[in-house]
């Protein structure tokens, strides 16, 4: 296929700038969402056992859920039961006097509760690990954490970001269109590095391209849906409500008069045959609009959840008020919704997709990195003009440095967060802002870091930094298991294929910076990422000092 140079050229300049406006937020956002498809067996990981608590079978559901109600007037105001006992559930019933919002919850305790072995409720207080939700918010906000409205300003910045990374994916498939068939699956190696790079690059984006666009396009839905609601409803919906709700009744209800448990699930049940129930979640008890939204979970579907779909109920009447994320069941735009949602959180087909989620999350954030990488190869062909080692201008250094800083040091410091939520448990009461502090100090540091040393050094330190991050995840849980006074570990497979993963990772990064000292030592010496220069003067006796960065 033949397209005019003129042209080729308007679509280069839109990939590659709308590439580099948006490559090192979503490099994070793309490594923190791909963790987040395990933020179970993550949060489990660094949970100690002594947090989890009985489990209880479904037919004493309805004693625990008489004793909390009648003896915790607060859990009037809302409750989750969970009827799944899998590892990462700590308590069969939890609830909080907090009302839970949009940020990040760090000082708040929940309440657990389950049956002793005489029937008697047992309720426990404690404040639960906020770390995977903090890499949760990294995916949400590439880590700016700052309110703008009712959302983190990150939030918005990532949607405005993923309209840019739209445009990249379009113009980059429209550059490909005239050597698609020949260059599909060309990875050639050689001298000219950046062949290798451009080829790598292109073989990724094109083998994920469709999930690279539903991606792109539901973060950009996720970050503005409060804008396209008020836009929808002035334009369109004028006087009448978007959203139909049930009529409050004339008087509060209750908890009392609530219906048992088992009463609700048959009628679920009844509803919705082929699903399996997860988790049940009271709200407004004592409230004149009561309601509980149940969880339901079948792999075959594409579900509007991270997880799950869900079905509202009144908890009173055990009348159905709301199926509109009920999977089969949601009309013409709430399936079309929903699947949009599935295909985000990659919440259908088991583990399989997950992983496979997993793997094209990693890769997304390899896209970014390597077009960072694309252009300061770009720049440096162009500063050529006859020098043996031209000096290259700020834009590019700055860039050089802030592609290994940004992206690496968010690496480090998610792998060291998840570490310090072992060795400090015990010694502080609160471990959660300390993950925060752990993160945002390594991550600073290491952006400080890469401008200071420089591209070429802090590349190589700075990736020996992320395998000493990672490989000290599974070596803390060796530790552990052979020390237990230390720390603490779980046999678990999901558990255990935490430290496999971040071993795996470990060994990338030291190759990784293995082969950045090589290039470094023995590369082209008018490379971003070489020393040589530095080298040659001081050969030649100069004055030492801090080598600038030139573009590779």
């Amino acid at each position: 296929m033949k397209i005019r140079s003129d042209i080729l050229r308007i679509y280069q300049s839109l990939h590659t700038w709308t590439g580099i406006v948006t490559g090192v937020l979503l490099f994070i956002a793309f490594y923190a969402g791909a963790l987040t498809i395990f933020k179970e067996p993550i949060d489990r990981w660094l949970s100690p056992p002594i947090e989890k608590m009985n489990s209880v079978v479904p037919e004493k559901f309805d004693s625990l859920v008489n004793q909390v109600l009648g003896g915790y007037p607060e859990s009037h105001r809302g409750f989750t039961l969970k009827l799944e006992n899998t590892e990462s559930v700590l308590a069969p019933v939890s609830w909080s006097d907090h009302e839970g919002g949009r940020e990040l919850d760090l000082a708040h305790s929940f309440s657990y509760a389950t049956l002793d072995d005489s029937g008697k409720i047992l309720v426990r207080e404690s404040v639960p690990s906020a770390l995977a939700e903090l890499i949760d918010m990294l995916h949400r906000t590439a880590g700016l954490p700052f309110f703008a409205g009712h959302d983190y300003l990150g939030v918005y910045v990532l949607g405005a970001a993923a309209v840019l990374y739209f445009l990249a994916l379009i113009s980059g498939v429209i550059l490909l269109l005239p050597t698609l068939v020949k260059d599909l699956f060309a990875l050639r190696e050689g001298k000219n590095r950046k062949r290798f790079w451009l080829d790598a690059h292109n073989i990724v984006g094109i083998a994920s391209l469709p999930f690279h666009i539903v991606i792109s396009l539901t973060a950009i839905v996720f970050a503005f849906h409060d804008q396209f609601y008020d836009t929808l409803s002035v334009a369109v919906y004028r006087d009448q409500p978007m959203f139909t709700r049930a009529p409050p009744s004339a008087e509060a209800f209750q908890p009392v008069n609530m219906l048992p448990v088992s009463e609700l699930l048959n009628r679920v049940e009844q509803r919705a045959p082929n699903m399996k129930v997860t988790e049940m979640m009271f709200s407004g008890l004592d409230s004149k609009r009561p309601g509980v939204r149940v969880a339901l979970m079948n792999t075959d579907y594409m579900v509007s959840g991270a997880r799950e779909g869900y079905l509202g109920m009144n908890p009173y009447t055990g009348d159905i008020m709301q199926t509109g994320m009920l999977p089969g069941q949601e009309g013409l735009w709430g399936s079309i919704v929903s699947k949009f949602f599935s295909l985000h959180f990659g919440s259908y087909g088991g583990n399989m997709v997950r992983w496979l989620y997993f793997a094209l999350g990693i890769g997304g954030a390899f896209l970014f990195y390597s077009g960072n990488l694309l252009w300061l190869e770009k720049r440096r062909k162009k500063q050529r003009r006859g020098a043996a080692l031209p000096e290259q201008n700020l834009s590019c250094r700055v860039m050089a440095s802030a592609t290994v800083g940004v992206c690496l040091g968010s690496v480090a410091g998610v792998c060291l967060s998840l570490v310090s939520a072992k060795w400090l448990h015990g010694q502080m009461s609160n471990t959660n802002y300390a993950f925060l502090l752990v993160y945002y100090t390594v991550f600073l540091s290491s952006v400080a870091w890469a401008f200071w040393r420089g591209a070429a050094r802090s590349g190589i330190e700075l990736l020996m930094l992320c395998g000493i991050s990672a490989l000290a995840i599974p070596l803390t849980s060796l530790l552990a298991s052979l020390v237990p006074t230390l720390g603490w570990t779980h046999a678990s497979l999901a558990t255990l294929s935490v430290d496999v993963t971040a071993l795996i990772f470990a060994l990338c990064f030291f190759y990784f910076a293995r082969k950045a000292w090589h290039r470094a030592h023995y590369g082209a010496a008018d490379s971003v990422w070489s020393l040589q220069s530095e080298k040659r003067e001081l050969a030649e006796g100069a004055t030492v000092y801090r080598s600038k960065p030139v573009c590779d």
